[in-house]
């Protein structure tokens, strides 16, 4: 790791891997339907997880993960931000939004590659070369940190969630705030994780309190014309 990268990750107050966060498990939480996806019940340090379909699914399994202690990075994603990944649950004081990770090969290598030796989960929403993802895939391996490739072709990659989006709620009687949508969650991949799985998985994923929604309040029908005052209807 190079001096600047080091520099870098203390000036945000994170170490190595393994010294940055007391969630030292061999696997990192996540929530209970996502969960049932995944062959080791969390997301296994040193795999490789990609995702595609959703950008919500991927806060979302950063989300029990980050609240417990761990740190995470996405990567390539300038469209993220803090309050999309605080609805979903993600403690984002560890979280880490790198919008463009470089303009070459080069640099976008050398970018997450310091992540992970930094953080417990780094999610790349950037294309690379085959020989790119093996040296990553490594890297994560090595360094006991999970890889999220998200939205982009990952040859290699453990387990597959792709997910599709299925209906929102929140509208009663034409009015409302659109608050969840269910989408299908369907897990593929290779070793553990070859047998199929799928999963229908609210996002925002709702707690126990039903979402907040705003009061509709009746606006006073205007008075008649000829009940107006002379210096109401000037």
């Amino acid at each position: 790791m190079s001096r600047s990268a080091t520099a870098t990750l203390t000036a945000l107050g994170v170490g190595a891997a393994g010294e940055l966060t007391t969630a030292l498990a061999r696997t990192l939480p996540v929530r209970g339907e996502l969960a049932e996806l995944l062959p080791w019940g969390g997301l296994r340090r040193g795999s490789t997880v990609s995702v595609r379909g959703s950008t919500s699914l991927l806060l979302a399994l950063l989300a029990a993960a980050t609240a417990e202690g761990c740190w995470a990075a996405v990567v390539g994603l300038p469209r993220c931000g803090a309050l999309a990944a605080a609805e979903l649950g993600v403690a984002v004081h560890r979280l880490a939004l790198v919008p463009r990770p470089g303009r070459g090969q080069s640099e976008v290598e050398k970018t997450v590659a310091a992540l992970l030796d930094g953080f417990d989960l780094v999610a790349v929403a950037t294309s690379v070369t085959r020989a790119t993802s093996r040296k990553l895939i490594a890297r994560a391996r090595h360094r006991k940190a999970v890889l999220l490739p998200f939205a982009v072709p990952w040859p290699g990659a453990d387990v597959e969630l792709t997910a599709t989006p299925g209906p929102w709620t929140g509208l009663n009687a034409g009015h409302g705030v659109l608050s969840t949508r269910t989408v299908t969650v369907r897990a593929t991949g290779r070793g553990a994780a070859a047998r199929p799985r799928q999963a229908r998985v609210p996002l925002p994923g709702a707690g126990d309190a039903p979402t907040r929604r705003p009061t509709l309040i009746p606006l006073p029908a205007p008075a008649p014309a000829s009940a107006r005052s002379p210096a109401e209807a000037v």
